[in-house]
């Protein structure tokens, strides 16, 4: 879970939003397409979206590709059982008796605002309806990412 700092920051303002940094941008709002720009990247790296649903009443939707043992988002790659107890400790401290499900959702749903209405509690921006088109701006932070772990040498088996 991640709240802006930004002041008087609102997701309707779509100037103030598309001027969050990357790391914020993929994190409050455009998940799901950071996540889909990784699926459709690695198409055979037994990975897909992972949607955290919160409990009627709370906030906190988030978006991941996920594989067997680890999560991709805006952190990059992390170990999918440390990095869903974060999720859950980090909105339980912000949100007491927050609880989510984890659903695995299509890859297509995540740019396409009228299959995401099919899912129940999901609406979805489709990337061109932001400012501008947020799926390059996915594929390379995503790139940036993917750099920094092959660097530390962190890429999980799988991922070339």
């Amino acid at each position: 879970m991640y709240a802006p700092r930004t002041p008087n920051y609102s997701k309707r303002d779509m100037k103030m939003r598309w001027a969050l940094p990357d790391r914020v941008f993929f994190a409050c709002g455009a998940c799901h397409i950071l996540a889909y720009s990784f699926l459709t990247l690695f198409p055979n790296a037994d990975a897909q979206a992972l949607w955290f649903k919160p409990a009627e009443g709370y906030t906190g939707n988030h978006i991941v590709a996920a594989g067997p043992d680890w999560v991709f988002d805006y952190h990059g790659f992390s170990r999918r059982e440390t990095f869903i107890a974060h999720i859950f400790r980090r909105a339980q401290h912000y949100y007491p008796g927050w609880d989510a499900k984890l659903i695995h959702l299509p890859n297509d749903v995540l740019v396409s605002e009228a299959k995401s209405k099919t899912v129940p509690g999901l609406w979805l921006m489709e990337p061109g309806q932001f400012l501008h088109d947020a799926m390059p701006r996915a594929q390379a932070f995503r790139d940036r990412l993917l750099l920094q772990a092959r660097r530390r040498g962190t890429l999980p088996a799988g991922i070339a």
